[in-house]
């Protein structure tokens, strides 16, 4: 089963974040979508653009109290890149709801269904047997990325897949869950379904260490990269 994209469905779906029903063989394991929160922080990275803007008004109005102006007149002089700031921020922040909203993750017996896209709604299949390997990065709160390495030929477009995808890798393309609540759990349901898929071991090792685990993924201190091995 190579890797498809069944186009714009989003509006007729049979089932939902699936292009059809899932064969009476086929179960689901576990079914999200992003967190806005982190979505919005890690990947649109608001609160870094809140202070950017926020360091940007401050030095207008310094600078024109510093030519002679009062603070009234420094208020007066941001007014209009104020209105500006707050609008690019909520457009960024719309993206982020937009972008954790419409996309769906799903985790079956044999594949990982990826439902993305806002204008364009995309859905892709990844067979569980052509996978890899996949990592977790878990963050303090729980959540986390899924990062999934496909193996074979196919490949899916970095764009297409953006922002459910590793940055800055170009050439050949990584699908990433993003933003997943307790990603643990489901990195390590990824783990037993990839197991049971393909009959293979499966280690998980900190990339640093090469410490051995498994076959389920170990728990890991926040941050922690753990790989599961499928070779």
């Amino acid at each position: 089963m190579p890797i498809k994209s069944h186009g714009h469905e989003h509006e007729f779906e049979p089932q939902y974040g699936l292009p059809e029903l899932l064969p009476a063989n086929e179960k689901i394991l576990w079914q999200g979508s992003p967190d806005f929160r982190e979505v919005a922080l890690r990947i649109f990275h608001l609160r870094k653009v809140a202070v950017y803007f926020a360091l940007m008004l401050a030095w207008n109005v310094a600078s024109t109290m510093g030519d002679g102006g009062s603070f009234a007149d420094g208020l007066k002089s941001i007014a209009l890149l104020g209105f500006l700031s707050v609008m690019g921020f909520a457009a960024l922040a719309g993206l982020a709801w937009a972008t954790a909203r419409t996309a769906v993750y799903t985790l079956t017996d044999k594949r990982i269904v990826m439902r993305i896209g806002i204008a364009l709604t995309l859905t892709f299949n990844l067979p569980l047997r052509l996978v890899k390997s996949a990592s977790l990065r878990q963050h303090k709160d729980g959540c986390g990325d899924i990062l999934i390495a496909m193996g074979g030929e196919d490949h899916i477009a970095w764009l297409h897949l953006w922002p459910h995808v590793r940055p800055w890798v170009l050439a050949r393309p990584e699908p990433m869950l993003r933003a997943v609540p307790n990603a643990e759990h489901v990195a390590a349901l990824l783990s037993q379904a990839w197991f049971a898929s393909t009959g293979a071991t499966v280690a998980a090792e900190a990339p640093t260490t090469g410490v051995a685990a498994a076959p389920e993924l170990a728990s890991t201190a926040p941050g922690q990269r753990w790989q599961v091995g499928l070779t």
